[in-house]
């Protein structure tokens, strides 16, 4: 359940500044199926994965952070 929340977030912001799955999947290194996996909450982001898509998106964790978890 907690991997779902994060996935959410992270697509939500992901689509609010405009990356495709395939072109963020790309900028932070990793395969589109991982991507994809984590979006849908099928896979826990890392604490590294998530290090780098707030750098990508110019966000903090906390801003990344789902807001029952903080």
């Amino acid at each position: 359940m907690e991997g779902e929340k994060w996935g959410r977030r992270i697509r939500a912001f992901r689509k609010l500044k405009g990356y495709t799955q395939e072109g963020f999947a790309k900028e932070i290194g990793v395969s589109v199926s991982l991507l994809g996996e984590v979006e849908r909450g099928n896979r826990n982001p890392s604490e590294a994965f998530l290090l780098e898509v707030a750098e990508i998106l110019h966000v903090s964790i906390e801003e990344l952070q789902p807001p029952e978890d903080k």
